[in-house]
C-alpha cells in the first residue's frame, strides 16, 4: 500500500488529522464491524484524543465531500487520530496490522511534514501574520462603518414610516365623493 493512497484517506475533522474506521478496516483487511467490536472491547485504550465518533452534522458533511458509499450507512463512523491508528495495531494484533500501522504512521508524518514545509516555505510568517492583523483591523473598521450606516438608515426608515403614517391620516379627506364626469340624462 502506498503512502500517497493513505494520505488521501486522512481528513481534517474538529481541527485534527484523522482516518475513518471504514478506511482503516479496509487497510487492515478486516470488516468495519469487527474493527469497531475490537475497539469497543478495548475502549479504555482509545481516549477522546485518540478516537471520537462523528456527529450527525460531521457525518453529513463527510458524505457530501466523500466518494464512499456512506449515505447507505446509518451508523456514524469513528475517527482515529494518529495515536488512535497506532493503538489499533495493538488491538488487532496481526502481522498485517503491524505493517499497515507502519505505513499509516509514515503517511501521518508525511502530511505533517507537508504542512510544516508549506508554512516554512513562506518564510514570511510574520509578514503573513501582519497582513492578517491588518485585514482584521480593516474588517473591524468596516463593521463600525456598517453600524454607523445602519443607524443612519434606521433614522431614514423611521422618517419614511412617519411620512407614510401622516399620509394615511390624510387619505380619508382625499377620498370624499367626486362629481361624476360625463353626460347626465334628464337635463334639457
Amino acid at each position: 500500500m502506498e503512502i500517497a493512497a493513505i494520505q488521501n484517506k486522512v481528513y481534517e475533522i474538529r481541527g485534527r488529522k484523522v482516518m475513518l474506521d471504514f478506511d482503516l478496516a479496509q487497510m487492515y483487511r478486516v470488516e468495519t464491524k469487527r474493527l469497531k467490536e475490537q475497539v469497543r472491547r478495548k475502549i479504555e485504550r482509545f481516549p477522546d484524543d485518540f478516537m471520537f465518533e462523528l456527529t450527525k452534522k460531521e457525518f453529513d458533511e463527510l458524505v457530501a465531500i466523500c466518494d464512499h458509499n456512506l449515505k447507505y450507512s446509518y451508523i456514524a463512523p469513528l475517527a482515529f487520530t494518529q495515536e488512535g491508528a497506532a493503538m489499533l495495531s495493538g488491538v488487532l494484533r496481526s502481522p498485517i496490522a503491524i505493517q499497515v500501522n507502519i505505513i499509516i504512521m509514515r503517511a501521518f508524518v508525511a502530511v505533517r511534514d507537508f504542512l510544516l514545509a508549506s508554512v516554512s516555505e513562506s518564510n514570511d510568517y510574520e509578514q503573513l501574520r501582519g497582513r492578517v492583523l491588518k485585514l482584521e483591523q480593516g474588517l473591524e473598521n468596516n463593521l463600525e462603518a456598517v453600524n454607523d450606516l445602519s443607524e443612519d438608515l434606521q433614522k431614514e426608515l423611521d422618517n419614511i414610516y412617519n411620512a407614510i403614517g401622516a399620509l394615511s391620516l390624510r387619505l380619508p379627506q382625499l377620498n370624499k365623493p367626486r362629481p361624476h364626469i360625463g353626460f347626465k340624462q334628464g337635463y334639457q
